[in-house]
């Protein structure tokens, strides 16, 4: 039956930023196909309430406080998911954060801001890929899901270390994803577009007017995507994006804070 690749049953699956939105999400879904979770976020809370949901599933949770920006924080997440249930099978890179500092000027962005952005979005999931690749390529077997954004694709006004670190988080996918496939891991990305974690971004994108489904997407859209790229199914794909925004990327029509003019209008 091709359902039976779908399959997450058996799996041990590590899902960064699990205690709310995509990656509780993903949680969720994937404790539904039959995984095992370890999620990792930094309030603790969060991540107990995404660990009652996935216990419902008769799956295991196990609880991980973690700042991904830090790199041994990172590497004890890793140490405990392997201690915990002896292999991970699937890598997913979701945590990270906005843009503080969306509409400063780009001389008034601190060093401390321009480190934060980068290292929560992208030296997260560098960190995150070097700590869990020796024990995949040791098995020959592993899938690594980065998560990026529709700004890594475009470029935003006064917009710099959000769209900075999610275009470079589509070439550490690229280069993970060439550099690993003689092991048999695969590493792609998925490329959400707006999602309504954040209502300034919904205000600025009109809730969804400009997407051609004429919606923002819901975290529930993103786990199917993500259980069929942890799953059997996905295993001649490797290095891609997948972008899940509703056709906003094919419409081209979004607000980017600069709007053309007719003169003789």
């Amino acid at each position: 039956m091709i359902l039976e690749n779908f399959s997450l049953e058996g799996k041990v699956a590590i899902i960064t930023g699990a205690g709310r939105g995509l990656g509780r999400a993903m949680a969720i879904r994937f404790a539904a196909c039959g995984a095992d979770i370890v999620g990792a976020a930094r309030t603790v809370a969060q991540l107990e309430d995404t660990a009652a949901e996935v216990r419902k599933s008769g799956r295991k949770f196990l609880v991980q406080p973690t700042d991904v920006s830090s790199s041994e924080q990172v590497n004890a997440m890793v140490a405990a998911a392997l201690k915990e249930f002896g292999r991970v099978d699937v890598l997913v890179n979701n945590a990270g954060i906005g843009e503080d500092s969306f509409g400063k000027k780009l001389e008034e962005i601190t060093d401390a801001e321009w480190r934060t952005g980068i290292d929560v979005n992208l030296s997260s999931q560098f960190y995150a890929a070097r700590a869990v690749i020796p024990h995949m390529v040791a098995r020959k077997r592993g899938k690594i899901i980065n998560v990026a954004s529709g700004y890594g694709l475009r470029g935003g006004k006064h917009n710099y270390m959000y769209a900075c670190s999610k275009g470079a988080i589509l070439q550490l996918t690229r280069s993970l994803a060439l550099t690993y496939a003689d092991d048999n891991i695969q590493t792609n990305c998925i490329v959400p577009g707006i999602f309504p974690h954040n209502e300034a971004m919904m205000r600025f994108f009109k809730g969804g007017k400009f997407i051609p489904i004429g919606r923002a997407g819901q975290d529930d859209d993103v786990g199917p995507l993500a259980v069929f790229l942890a799953s059997e199914a996905s295993n001649h794909i490797n290095g891609e994006l997948l972008i899940i925004d509703g056709g906003g990327l094919v419409g081209g029509i979004v607000p980017t804070g600069v709007a053309p003019t007719n003169p003789e209008s």
